[in-house]
């Protein structure tokens, strides 16, 4: 059964130049396996495909149930040249949540 990644954790959002950060931290250590083994770097790229070119790095921090995505060239040029309605990609985190994981037994 295929799970989202709302229903496993939260997320949270941010930017350096033309970087987008996206963290994803797990409800609980069996929402965090699952997203550890299913919610890959090329998975998160391919949701983030229509807004950037990446590519993107994937960063596991297990001891506060987290993984954090570094997504480059995510922000039409950065704060400064971006002309989208939302150049800081605060409301990035919102792609990553409704990512579907294969293989959940929640």
């Amino acid at each position: 059964m295929d799970i989202l990644v709302h229903d496993l954790a939260h997320a949270r959002s941010g930017d350096k130049g033309n970087t987008s950060n996206v963290a994803v931290i797990a409800y609980d250590e069996a929402g965090f396996e699952i997203l550890r083994t299913q919610l890959t770097a090329e998975r998160v790229m391919a949701a983030y495909a229509h807004l950037a070119e990446g590519p993107v790095e994937r960063y596991e921090l297990p001891k506060l149930r987290a993984l954090n995505f570094v997504i480059h060239k995510a922000l039409a040029g950065g704060v400064t040249r971006s002309l989208r309605i939302d150049p800081h990609g605060k409301t990035l985190s919102s792609i990553v949540l409704g990512i579907r994981v294969p293989g959940s037994t929640l």
